[in-house]
């Protein structure tokens, strides 16, 4: 996208400034806005042309049944699909009869602005209708970030070249027809009409729509109210049926008069409450948003995000296109989580109904790092949602006959959505992951509160899992067998290195946490010889090693495998999954993403430097990455073993995956992940950040062509600023007492007056000098010489 001529490259903006309709369904996914609650695609205010039509509310699904060949014990018997909730964002237009519609007349100009410091998408279209008439057409989208169910749209039109009768009909619409589904597994499966009218009531300006899921039982409702300034003679009129909602206003405009309304939309849902409950609830959003008036709104989404970025920007010199891109990345991942408030962050948030909307590992692994760093709270909640589901875990614990709990490996719920169980549910290793995300957070907030009311809990469940699936050999190792780890092309291994050392982790910190709380300990019925168990398995923990080859197998008898004919494959079969059958890729070495790789990203302290460079060179050319978790991860070791110019590739790979719609999927909404994973790779990778024991280290380096990398995290009530020159790295806290870090590890205690320190320099290995490669075709983009100089000093 931001390859093509619409688009410019600007620090603090995406840009579009003529309207491209081949590439329409990208764009939707990237100008969506949303506030983890709410979210809103970025169609056209007038609803067509449109590629997906999309309004979502985070947790409202229908069920559908999974259907099987061949039925199995455990099988889940149903999925949960994301579906759309009633469209506020319509606004159609007629100019003397004639419909506002880019397709029709002549469109002189259009500009849509994503803006990320003020939090609205923008839109200019100067349009003259095919009997001759030209209007200027202006709107300013807004998902509130402050007021959860609130959303807001200014619409203003002005007459040009002439006297114009005007017919604006603002709309509410519910089961608007969806595209054909995608053959694509990662798309959603398409639900037909999934809402049942409950109720509709119009009065003046104000619609309300009631529905109720079918299957999945939930209440859903949607109101709409407007404020409107222009002429007197304007003439008002609503209506509402059972799936639409309508107020239309008709007025002539003369030339150079405009007319401007605000158009409020309020939106809640439950399992629980009555119809008349919910609809007071949205009754009483509209009421605090006309409190507020459009400029309330506008001012209180500036205050959020200038809180946010004050401590979460990232500042890139030398590349301008990645500055945009981790701001744009930062915006979205911001939207995804931040009043998600005890729901899933979906891999797609609320931009497409990609993967059906499902959240996966993605949130804890990629996007919960970022949030606990910049926006703790929104972690917390994450967190939070998944203790909610935990009874769900538990009874599919049992199901499979395990003690402790088995977390989904997709789901909207708790329950698990996964119809094929090598990828689902043997990918036992969320457990873990879910584990890590609560560790981080425990450490990076010293939320001692959470630490007893929900971690202590989750990692005893989780622990208490690990210890059922796992069994001692005979030779005294702690062995985890038949399992999926993050690779999904390697399936039902025994000793995934990454789910064993990231079991080992979960059993540590369940002993540390249920030691640090043992009232809370022993009111959830942990005892000393539990505890000890755990420990235990902890300490013999299986990690194999190919001692011929001198690296980590992925798993037991990985590297033993029949290598993988990448020389015989063309780029055409990319992705694998799509163009060849498991059992052929299961049974070879080839890696669809960062599995052992990630292992020594996370469990850093489980390998060697030159056990993490050997493995690195090896793994790097079975990986096709094709997924988009893997470059981002790639990045960061490619960083730590010393091979920068491959980390800037990589990190230009996870920067621009849905900007340059690499995956070729950004149609079903933005990688939440991988847009995550651009903050991970230029803070963990070129910033060298990890966390060891409730300590932050660092190792920052430049790769040629950038001139300097600028972060700030939050981290136990501080906020630290790190900034990297060529040479040097400068420590400032911004907020909170004195910090000690570590400097290639070296302590130093970091204070408001800035401590200034040294890169050590680069020395490799011979044998590591030369670059890593890669499988024939996959290799990444290289970053030099490739960036944009188009920009908006370019613009028209």
């Amino acid at each position: 996208m931001i390859s093509h001529p619409a688009f410019s490259c600007e620090a603090w903006c995406l840009r579009e400034t003529d309207l491209d309709l081949d590439v329409l369904a990208q764009s939707e996914s990237l100008f969506a806005l949303s506030n983890g609650h709410i979210g809103w695609r970025g169609n056209l205010d007038e609803g067509a042309p449109y590629e997906l039509p999309g309004s979502y509310l985070n947790g409202v699904h229908e069920l559908r049944p999974l259907p099987y060949a061949e039925a199995g014990y455990g099988y889940p018997e149903s999925g949960q699909t994301m579906i759309n909730v009633a469209n506020g964002k319509l606004i159609r237009l007629l100019v003397d009869d004639e419909p506002f519609d880019v397709r029709y007349g002549t469109l002189h100009s259009h500009e849509r602005v994503l803006d990320f410091a003020a939090g609205v998408l923008r839109r200019n279209a100067l349009w003259t209708s095919p009997a001759g008439r030209t209007v200027h057409v202006s709107s300013t989208r807004l998902v509130s970030l402050v007021q959860r169910s609130v959303a807001a749209i200014e619409y203003q039109i002005e007459a040009v070249d002439g006297p114009v009768r005007l017919v604006i009909q603002s709309e509410l619409v519910v089961n608007e027809p969806l595209p054909p589904g995608s053959e694509d597994p990662r798309a959603a499966a398409v639900l037909e009409s999934p809402l049942r009218s409950q109720m509709h009531a119009s009065d003046g300006m104000r619609v309300e729509l009631v529905h109720r899921t079918e299957l999945s039982n939930l209440l859903v409702a949607a109101a709409m109210d407007h404020l409107v300034d222009g002429p007197d003679s304007m003439q008002v009129l609503s209506e509402s049926f059972t799936d639409m909602g309508r107020v239309s206003m008709t007025v002539i405009l003369e030339p150079g008069q405009r007319l401007r309304f605000v158009k409020f939309v309020t939106y809640g849902w439950s399992a629980e409450r009555t119809r008349q409950e919910l609809g007071d609830q949205v009754d009483a959003a509209l009421t605090g948003a006309h409190q507020s008036g459009w400029e309330g709104l506008l001012a209180e989404q500036r205050t959020y995000l200038d809180d946010f970025w004050a401590r979460a920007d990232v500042e890139v010199d030398g590349d301008a296109e990645i500055q945009q891109a981790v701001r744009f990345a930062l915006f979205h991942v911001l939207q995804a989580g931040a009043r998600a408030e005890r729901r899933a962050i979906p891999a797609k948030g609320l931009t497409g109904t990609g993967y059906g909307g499902h959240a996966f590992w993605d949130t804890e692994t990629f996007v919960l790092p970022v949030l606990t760093y910049t926006v703790p709270t929104a972690a917390a909640y994450a967190l939070a949602w998944r203790h909610s589901t935990l009874q769900p875990a538990l009874d599919r614990a049992a199901q499979l006959g395990m003690k402790g709990a088995a977390f989904p490996w997709r789901t909207i719920t708790g329950a698990e959505c996964s119809s094929y169980w090598p990828a689902g549910t043997a990918a036992f290793h969320v457990g873990a992951d879910i584990a890590d995300a609560l560790v981080r957070y425990m450490n990076a907030t010293g939320d001692t509160d959470f630490e007893a009311k929900i971690g202590l809990e989750l990692l005893m469940q989780t622990a208490r899992f690990w210890q059922s699936l796992g069994h001692h050999d005979v030779q005294g190792r702690f062995c985890i067998d038949g399992v999926t780890g993050p690779d999904e092309y390697s399936a039902v291994a025994d000793n995934n290195i990454y789910t064993n050392l990231m079991a080992q982790h979960n059993l540590v910190s369940a002993v540390e946490v249920a030691k640090r709380n043992p009232d809370r300990a022993r009111e959830l019925g942990i005892d000393e010889e539990e505890m000890a168990a755990w420990g235990d398995a902890a300490r013999d923990m299986m990690v194999p090693y190919d001692d011929i080859l001198a690296v980590h197998p992925q798993a037991d008898g990985f590297t033993a495998h029949q290598e993988w004919d990448f020389a015989g494959t063309s780029a055409e079969e990319y992705p694998l999954l799509l163009n060849f059958p498991y059992f052929d890729l299961y049974r070879k070495q080839v890696v669809k993403q960062a599995d052992l790789v990630l292992a020594m990203h996370l469990r850093g302290d489980a390998f060697s430097a030159e056990q993490k460079a050997a493995n690195f060179r090896y793994y790097e050319r079975l990986t096709v990455r094709d997924s988009s978790l893997s470059a981002c991860t790639q990045s960061v070791m490619a960083a730590e073993v010393g091979h920068l110019s491959l980390a800037y590739d990589y990190l230009a790979e996870a920067a621009l995956m849905d900007l340059e719609n690499l995956e070729h999927n950004t149609r079903d909404g933005v990688h939440i992940a991988s847009l995550a994973g651009t903050w991970i790779a230029l803070v963990a990778g070129l910033g060298g950040m990890r966390e060891r024991g409730g300590t932050l280290r660092f190792a920052p380096r430049l790769p040629e062509g950038l001139t300097r990398v600028c972060f700030r995290v939050l981290f136990q009530g501080r906020c630290l600023q790190v900034e990297t020159i060529p040479g040097l790295t400068i420590y400032q806290l911004l907020e909170g007492t004195a910090l000690e870090i570590f400097h290639f590890g070296e302590p130093v205690i970091v204070t408001k007056e800035s401590t200034s320190c040294p890169t050590p320099a680069l020395v490799l290995a011979p044998e590591e000098a030369n670059r890593p490669t890669q499988p024939a075709g996959r290799e990444p983009l290289l970053r030099s010489g490739r960036r944009r100089i188009r920009t908006a000093k370019d613009l028209p």
